[in-house]
């Protein structure tokens, strides 16, 4: 799979935790990730620790609350939720003996001008540390997307539904590269077949030398410092987000 943008919605410090949701409503998604050597050995990479982040339903970021997601969508606050805006739908996970993270989620919302999307980073060499994770280098930066039917059919029902406006196809987005799997294309399989908001299984698998360090800058559209469009209108937050 190949690397590409980081953009313009990072933030340090996320927690190592399985479910990152806080109470964010949405489709529910449970995330399988696996980490695999792409050098010689082709083999899993233990210890690898995966990190994700995504928009909520309506396109907006913990941490970037007040960049508007394009479109018509109520206020990030309105959703109801108890989720502290500077760390939901961010988190660290540690591989396993077989390369493997499991993150439980919900499928991301869009925002002006991308298509529904996954940021991920692979990290190795670093530690666990005061709940997040540090040290280390960043082996492979790079974003998942979703299928276009699924994602439409999503996009339908609530609390999704809320934002209108006009929503990116993969085929037009400046990221995605068209490639499938390769190019960060989810496996997804619904939990029940006739009802989509029961919620989907995502699978893939993230190909990395673990010697190499691939921080995404200059990948992709948008650089290193952001995805090709206009960039985001809110103002980042000071400091580093809470740790509980």
């Amino acid at each position: 799979m190949s690397s590409v943008t980081e953009g313009p919605y990072y933030l340090d410090g996320a927690l190592v935790r399985k479910d990152i949701t806080e109470g964010k409503s949405g489709v529910p998604l449970s995330l399988r990730i696996t980490v695999q050597d792409t050098t010689e050995s082709c083999g899993p990479v233990a210890g690898a620790a995966v990190e994700i982040w995504h928009c909520d339903a309506w396109g907006y970021y913990s941490g970037y609350t007040t960049a508007n997601p394009g479109g018509s969508a109520p206020a990030e606050d309105e959703d109801g939720s108890t989720a502290n805006d500077q760390t939901y739908l961010r988190g660290y996970q540690v591989a396993n003996a077989n390369g493997v993270v499991k993150f439980t989620t919900i499928v991301p919302g869009w925002y002006t001008p991308r298509t529904c999307h996954i940021h991920v980073k692979v990290h190795t060499g670093g530690q666990k540390a005061d709940g997040t994770y540090e040290g280390g280098k960043v082996n492979f930066t790079g974003q998942l997307f979703f299928d276009d039917d699924i994602a439409e059919q999503i996009f339908t029902l609530e609390p999704y539904s809320k934002h209108s406006g006009s929503y990116t196809k993969l085929d037009d987005d400046m990221v995605y590269e068209g490639n499938g799997a390769a190019g960060g294309l989810l496996t997804l399989t619904p939990v029940h077949k006739k009802d989509p908001s029961k919620g989907y299984k995502g699978t893939i698998i993230l190909g990395i030398d673990p010697d190499a360090e691939n921080t995404g800058a200059g990948g992709g559209a948008g650089g290193g410092g952001g995805e090709g469009g206009e960039p985001p209108t809110g103002t980042p937050p000071t400091g580093e987000p809470p740790t509980s």
